[in-house]
Order: structure tokens, then C-alpha cells, then sequence
């Protein structure tokens, strides 16, 4: 089994802790890697890294950044197979979607370079004569980057590609569960020729280095993507740093008595059933109107009934397994819990039966909004059917939670269509679309407890900079603002 190092300074090397822990395929169960469980010693190094690149770094042209970003962008393109097929084999999706985060990653980088010969300001005309004001960009300094396993090109890509066109140095940290897709990323932007020191990786727990990286005082900025519990803790423990939180979901697709059924029901399918439910957009609640709802049952738990479970390497694969067995176990004790609040289970309800973390996709009907099981996020294949009376009816359960991230509704009516956009509390809307499927340039984040600010985008290069404003007073003489003579 090989061992995989950490990035630091421009060089593979071994944790100073001398500890290594092992990545799992969760589809064979087996271990595919040993991977380095850093310390408090090894993150020291890796800033100080950071901290000598950073000036350098930030007086690169942002054009030419731009032109590393661009070679970034070919390499990907020319690994996106292989790429691909390691992300199966370490996260578990099915190949096509491991294909899309590859392209992701592709398209974050491209966008994010193009922000190269732009990265805006603003101009505004002053209330003086002879003076003139403008804002421009500045990079944070050296950004911790702590990101999941769900994603685990994708996620990385939409914080590093930012951070990096900015002028910031990075400390990055994977999801312990995919660390090799984090390491073979960070091959990449090395052989597109980032500076020594630029973007180093550290492995390992969050407990171990994920926690010195939140608190380290030498780093000013984090963004992380994970739990609400862990966003908490950073809000708490990162003091004074500019932090960028994307956390949890529990997203809702409302379907009118008008809807299309046959495209509601693809939109569920994939919502509820693509990378396994596990994902922070997943659409783990349907809000239907009490009009269709018996007809659209039959036709999920039919179409439902007809998925296979397997490897995500197989072509005829439509559900991987989930991350871990600890995943498998959650699952189900949210299954067994909405059997005894009093949900009817339609069909699955079990882990599937075959080797590895596998669990059969779930429906559940004659759900209440206030049910644990349409309040918590679950993190794997188990829909809720709700039923409603009417469009208000339907927005009030929607926004009935905790969380504020994606939302959908399916319907022919544009009154219904403008009333869901205007009034449902979250950062997407999609109209006759499911809740995923973000497009890189446009802002995405949620709001409530899902998290407090926005990734890719233009709100990408707002995250990793800050915005300093510039009065250039030509006058010869002291003006004073505010009329003061």
C-alpha cells in the first residue's frame, strides 16, 4: 500500500508526528492509500511557507496568476479521465458525476482566471472638488481551506482557484475520508508551476490540524464546507479572521397540482438519489400538492424501484455507496426514526446487500413538516413526501427549518413560480429544475444556519479579498469632509 506525503514549501514530505492513517474505497471496503496525520509542528511549517511566498505572490500581476490558472486548466482537462476514476474509487460517486466534479474544477479555474484582468473595484465621484475615490482588491494573506469529501475536486477548486487569483498563499486541508483526491489536485497546480510555498496540504484529522488551523494567529482568513457544528466552532475559535462558512441542507422540491410530473419526477430522482444523497443540495424533502400526490408516488417507488446499486465504476451503476460505514449507520437510524414518528415507508428502508456501504434509496410518505426526519439533514438517499393544500401551504413548510440553501418548484404557473422566489428563504431558487446543479459563475451559499456567505462567482473573489478603499486628494490644499470649514 503506498504512503502518500504532505505538500509543504514546494516539496513532499513526511508529518513530523511520523503517524499515518489510511483512506478507504467505500465500495470494497479496502484501503487505498496511507496518508499522513499531521500536527500543530508540520502546520507551523507549512505557514511559514506561506508566509515567505505571500509577498512575492501577491506582486505577481493577477494577469499573470491568470496564465498559471490557465495551465491549471489544461492539465485538468488532459487528467479529467483519470481524475475521474480515482474519485470514484476514494468518494464512491457514480463515474459520470465524478466526471462533473473534474469539470468543475475545470470550469472554476477557467472563470477564476478570466478574473485575472479584471478583479473590480469601484469608482465614485466625491463630494469634494480636486479628490478622487476608488476602491480596489487586496488579498487576505495566508488562508486556511478546509473542505469535505463529497466534492472532493470540485470544493477545493471553487476555494483554491479564488484564493489563488487574489494574491493569497493557502494552507489546505482535505476531508480525511479523500485525501488522495486532494494530494493528486495539488500535483496539478504544482506541475502548472505555482511557487514554491504558494498552496501547501496537510492530511489528517480535523481534531489534530483542522483545529491549529482555525486558531492559528498567523492565519487571517478560512473557508470551510462541512457540518453546522464545525462552522459553529470556527465562528467561535477563528477570533478575528475573515471566515467563509458553507454548512448544511435540508432542501425542498414543491410540486404544484400543474407540474409537469414527468420532469418532477426526474428532478426527485436526481435530487434526492444523485451522489447518494449526499450532498448539501440534495433534495431530501417533496412538498406536492395533495392533488397529485398519489399519482406521483406510484410513479417515484416504479422508477425508483428500477435503480442499481453498485460500484460508481460500473457503467450500468445509478447509487454508490455511501462514505463510510458510520454514514450507513446514520442512515438508518433516521429510517428506523421515521418509521417510529409515524412516516409510511413506501420502499427501500435497509442497507443494500452487497459488500461495501451501500444503502437502498428511501421513501417515505404521509410525512409531517415537524418530523425529525423532515427537519435533520440525513446525508444520504431518503426523500420525504409532504403534502400541501396550496402555494402558501407550500412555501410556510419549505421555510419550516433550520436551514436556507436550495429549493425548487415545479410548476406552469408564473404567479406560483415568482411567489416561490420572492418568499422562500434560501440561496437558490430553481424553477422546473431540481435543487442541484450550481453553475460556477454565479454566487452559491445559503442562508439561516446553511452558512453566512457566498462561493464562486464574482462572491468567490469577495471572499478571498478585502476591499480597500483609495481618496486621492488633488487639491493642494486640506479639505475637510462633511462640510467641516
Amino acid at each position: 500500500m503506498k504512503t502518500y506525503k504532505n505538500f509543504i514549501d514546494g516539496k513532499w514530505t513526511s508529518s513530523c508526528s511520523k503517524k499515518t492513517f489510511c483512506s478507504l474505497n467505500p465500495a470494497t471496503e479496502r484501503p487505498i492509500g496511507s496518508f499522513q496525520d499531521s500536527s500543530k509542528e508540520d502546520l507551523d511549517l507549512a505557514v511559514t511557507s506561506a508566509e515567505e511566498a505571500l509577498s512575492s505572490w501577491t506582486d505577481t500581476p493577477a494577469p499573470k496568476r491568470a496564465e498559471i490558472l490557465f495551465k491549471i486548466v489544461e492539465l485538468l482537462k488532459k487528467d479529467k479521465e483519470r481524475l475521474a476514476k480515482i474519485e470514484v474509487i476514494e468518494m464512491g460517486k457514480v463515474y459520470k458525476e465524478a466526471a462533473g466534479d473534474i469539470q468543475e474544477a475545470i470550469d472554476i479555474f477557467e472563470y477564476m482566471a478570466g478574473e485575472g484582468r479584471r478583479l473590480f473595484g469601484h469608482t465614485t465621484p466625491s463630494e469634494l472638488k480636486n479628490k478622487f475615490n476608488a476602491t480596489i482588491r487586496i488579498p487576505v494573506g495566508v488562508v486556511g481551506i478546509i473542505t469535505p469529501w463529497n466534492f472532493p475536486i470540485a470544493i477545493p477548486s471553487w476555494k483554491l482557484a479564488p484564493a489563488l487569483i487574489c494574491g493569497n498563499t493557502i494552507i489546505f486541508k482535505p476531508s480525511s475520508y479523500t485525501p488522495l483526491c486532494g494530494i493528486e489536485l495539488i500535483k496539478i497546480l504544482n506541475e502548472a508551476g505555482l511557487p514554491k510555498g504558494v498552496v501547501n496540504l496537510l492530511t489528517g484529522s480535523g481534531e489534530r490540524i483542522g483545529n491549529p488551523i482555525i486558531k492559528h494567529p498567523k492565519i487571517k482568513g478560512i473557508s470551510f464546507t462541512g457540518s453546522v457544528e464545525t462552522g459553529k466552532f470556527i465562528r467561535k475559535n477563528a477570533e478575528l479572521k475573515k471566515v467563509g462558512l458553507e454548512l448544511g441542507g435540508k432542501n425542498a422540491i414543491i410540486i404544484m397540482e400543474d407540474a409537469n410530473l414527468d420532469l418532477a419526477l426526474e428532478g426527485v430522482l436526481w435530487g434526492a438519489f444523485g451522489t447518494t444523497g449526499q450532498r448539501c443540495t440534495a433534495a431530501s424533502r417533496v412538498i406536492i400538492h395533495e392533488k397529485v400526490a398519489k399519482t406521483f408516488e406510484k410513479m417515484l417507488v416504479n422508477k425508483t424501484k428500477k435503480l442499481k446499486l453498485g460500484s460508481g465504476i460500473m457503467h450500468n451503476t445509478d447509487i454508490g455507496p455511501l462514505i463510510n460505514k458510520s454514514a450507513v449507520e446514520k442512515v438508518d437510524y433516521y429510517v428506523n426514526l421515521g418509521i417510529n414518528e409515524g412516516a409510511k415507508l413506501l420502499y427501500g428502508g435497509k442497507p443494500g446487500k452487497i459488500k461495501g456501504f451501500f444503502y437502498c434509496p428511501t421513501i417515505f410518505s404521509n410525512v409531517k413538516p415537524d418530523m425529525r426526519i423532515a427537519q435533520e439533514e440525513i446525508f444520504g438517499p431518503v426523500v420525504s413526501i409532504i403534502k400541501i393544500k396550496d402555494i402558501n401551504e407550500a412555501i410556510n413548510v419549505c421555510n419550516n427549518i433550520k436551514y436556507g440553501l436550495s429549493s425548487s418548484i415545479y410548476t406552469e404557473n408564473m404567479a406560483y413560480a415568482f411567489k416561490a422566489i420572492n418568499k422562500i428563504e434560501a440561496g437558490i431558487t430553481y424553477v422546473n429544475a431540481s435543487t442541484i446543479g450550481a453553475e460556477i459563475h454565479l454566487p452559491f451559499g445559503g442562508v439561516k444556519k446553511t452558512g453566512s456567505s457566498r462561493e464562486a462567482g464574482w462572491a468567490g473573489i469577495e471572499e478571498f479579498s478585502e476591499e480597500k478603499t483609495i481618496y486621492i486628494d488633488y487639491s493642494g490644499k486640506l479639505q475637510k469632509a462633511q462640510g467641516i470649514e
